[in-house]
């Protein structure tokens, strides 16, 4: 399964609809999943163009009605635990505590910084911002792609600024990220 994740788009704020670049970046995916700070359903309508779109409940999104909308959400995906929530405060607030359990994958959001890493056997995957990277003025960011496959997952960033939307696995200080396997 392929999935796209972003988070921290910030619509209107960040521009008037999402940069066309992301629409492109997850051109093919089966899922979307957005780790908050929405602020408008209109950027959830327009992702599920593309694919069934599930969101985290930003700090920014508290008037937002939307049922596609949760604190979290726990998902199985090929046999792996899948949580997505928009702040992951490591290591005073954990994914186990989270979700009630132990989990192969984290997506989350907030910090607007890119981030592959592994949290123990969680893999933690942060999209950044495709609207505000790194909490720098509007600009082109990141999304970031999950694929998996027979149990084990591996996540990519996209710097939305690059012409072939190439994939840049990284991880602490640019560090190739292996593949995560199930439990």
């Amino acid at each position: 399964m392929k999935i796209g994740l972003l988070s921290d788009t910030h619509i209107p704020v960040g521009g008037e609809r999402l940069p066309p670049q992301v629409m492109h970046a997850f051109s093919g995916v089966d899922l979307i999943l957005h780790a908050g700070d929405i602020y408008t359903s209109s950027v959830l309508d327009e992702l599920e163009e593309l694919a069934p779109v599930l969101a985290a409940q930003g700090n920014g999104d508290l008037g937002l009605s939307e049922p596609r909308l949760k604190d979290s959400h726990l998902l199985t995906v090929e046999g792996m635990r899948l949580g997505l929530v928009h702040c992951l405060e490591l290591p005073w607030i954990t994914p186990e505590r989270v979700f009630g359990g132990g989990v192969d994958i984290v997506v989350f959001g907030d910090t607007h910084v890119a981030t592959v890493e592994r949290y123990g056997r969680t893999l933690l995957i942060n999209p950044g911002s495709p609207t505000f990277p790194n909490n720098w003025e509007r600009q082109l960011g990141t999304v970031a792609i999950l694929e998996i496959h027979n149990g084990k997952a591996e996540a990519f960033i996209l710097d939305l600024k690059e012409k072939n939307l190439d994939r840049l696995t990284t991880g602490p200080q640019g560090s190739k990220i292996p593949p995560t396997e199930g439990r």
